[in-house]
């Protein structure tokens, strides 16, 4: 879930920056093509500075929002190592004492199951 909402996120933050890039680009073509003197109306140069530095911001959150990716990347992946060790030891003590393993409850086998892909040791 989270894997997803991350890169949904990373692509906004993309696709804001594409996009202020083009209409920088379609900005200053339009001004240079259509409107070489344009004395007494309002300046498309400071329009493009404004524009600037709203990309300049949106940088600046993606920039902040990255670290956030990866401790959660780093998170999951010492929980599944967590699991995964302490699952091994379950095992390895039923085994031990000769406990017969009973039966995966529904709950456990539908949890099983959406934890394989993130836990191919499982």
């Amino acid at each position: 879930m989270y894997t997803t909402l991350q890169r949904t996120i990373q692509h906004m933050f993309q696709k804001v920056d594409s996009d202020l890039d083009y209409i920088q680009y379609r900005l200053a073509y339009e001004i240079k093509a259509n409107h070489p003197d344009s004395a007494g109306k309002k300046n498309p140069v400071k329009l493009l500075e404004e524009l600037t530095a709203l990309k300049s911001r949106y940088q600046t959150w993606y920039a902040c929002f990255k670290p956030v990716v990866v401790e959660q990347k780093e998170t999951k992946s010492r929980i599944c190592t967590t699991l995964n060790k302490t699952m091994t030891m379950i095992q390895e003590l039923q085994k031990h004492r000769d406990l017969e393993l009973s039966p995966l409850t529904e709950e456990e086998k539908t949890v099983t199951e959406q934890l394989k892909p993130h836990m191919p040791d499982l």
